[in-house]
């Protein structure tokens, strides 16, 4: 059984007698605005692909990616989702002795325990608003063969700059760093921070996702970018048809309109960027929750009170909104909730519910 994931929709959707389409889930980090309109037309327009096997290693789809990023499509594998790569990487490396920066996603734990690699994490501390200390990163990174950053990080929404990570990637030229850039398209000058177009490191392999940006998480596509020398490793463990017709016919129309990328881009972050402004300021007079600085649309709060998340989450729950329970999270605790946003009602919704749950207390 899955246990170290939220957006549990349908055990919420059962607790309270409804169907899973009544639930408002709030504990996935997907793009609140949706996907790009186009993208639904695309999948009803190649339905009949289906009928035939797709790309066995996703070549078109790997050099869209590449075209619009600027890099050798031999520097990228496409895959079933950056989960996918999550899972195989560590294995393929031959890893003995994984770091990973936290509190973080659950999956690169898991990855480690699936193969019975050896991990520990290097923990960001509440004190600093769950900021790495770089110099304990580095210190712990000497003493690893491969490390784990996601940037920005999920749950807390910290972010490193290129330089941070480039120094890391540098001064530990044997170690092999994983950066996880699933959520960096939400961030402004994104493309000043990700490490995707530096395939000349050999010791850098970069995650890139389709899912969270464009809001098509059940059609799994991710990317890898690293040095051909580590792709080649990757690659000895790629199962041929690891993305779907359906999926490559999306993104392959993704990148058949580059032209259409950075304004959709652009177009989210300035819609989180005021959303989120709005949705802090009508709770900046509720002292029950401290809020940890986040980069992006979704929101760490420490609960200060006697609450714990989960009691919190499931009076959240009955009124058919699903927030997610940081409880589980390796350097968190049952005082840690986050919250994805969405658009401004249902947003301002939450928000009075919170008052109501912690002015109850």
């Amino acid at each position: 059984m899955i246990l170290g994931h939220g957006g549990n929709i349908k055990e919420l959707a059962k607790t309270m007698g409804c169907s899973d389409s009544d639930i408002i889930d709030m504990s996935s980090n997907l793009n609140p605005l949706g996907p790009p309109e186009t993208i639904e037309k695309v999948i009803c327009d190649n339905l009949m692909d289906i009928r035939s096997l797709p790309e066995p290693d996703a070549e078109t789809m790997r050099k869209g990616f590449a075209g619009f990023h600027g890099i050798d499509h031999n520097t990228v594998a496409a895959g079933n989702g950056t989960t996918w790569f999550i899972y195989t990487i560590p294995k393929a490396l031959g890893s003995k002795k994984v770091l990973i920066a936290g509190p973080t996603y659950s999956d690169y734990k898991d990855a480690c325990l699936m193969h019975n690699i050896t991990f520990t994490h290097c923990l960001a501390k509440a004190s600093e608003l769950f900021v790495p200390d770089m110099d304990d990163l580095s210190r712990m990174a000497q003493e690893a063969d491969t490390v784990f950053i996601c940037n920005p990080n999920n749950p807390t929404g910290s972010l490193l700059s290129r330089e941070k990570l480039v120094y890391l990637i540098q001064k530990h030229k044997d170690t092999i760093f994983i950066i996880d850039e699933s959520y960096l398209p939400f961030v402004d000058q994104a493309r000043e921070i990700s490490l995707v177009s530096y395939t000349g490191y050999e010791n850098l392999i970069v995650l890139s996702s389709m899912s969270k940006i464009f809001r098509i998480p059940g059609l799994r596509t991710g990317f890898l970018s690293a040095a051909r020398g580590l792709i080649e490793q990757i690659m000895v463990y790629y199962q041929p048809w690891s993305v779907n017709a359906l999926a490559q016919a999306v993104i392959n129309h993704i990148f058949d309109h580059p032209e259409r990328i950075e304004p959709f881009y652009q177009r989210t972050r300035d819609f989180i960027t005021l959303e989120k402004q709005v949705f802090l300021e009508s709770l900046k007079d509720i002292k029950a929750l401290q809020w940890v600085d986040s980069c992006t649309y979704f929101l760490l709060a420490r609960l200060t009170g006697d609450i714990t998340s989960t009691a919190f989450c499931r009076r959240i729950g009955q009124h058919k909104i699903l927030i997610r329970d940081c409880a589980n999270f390796i350097g968190l605790s049952d005082q840690y909730v986050r919250f994805s946003l969405k658009k401004r009602p249902i947003n301002a919704r939450l928000a009075d519910l919170i008052k109501q749950v912690v002015n109850h207390d």
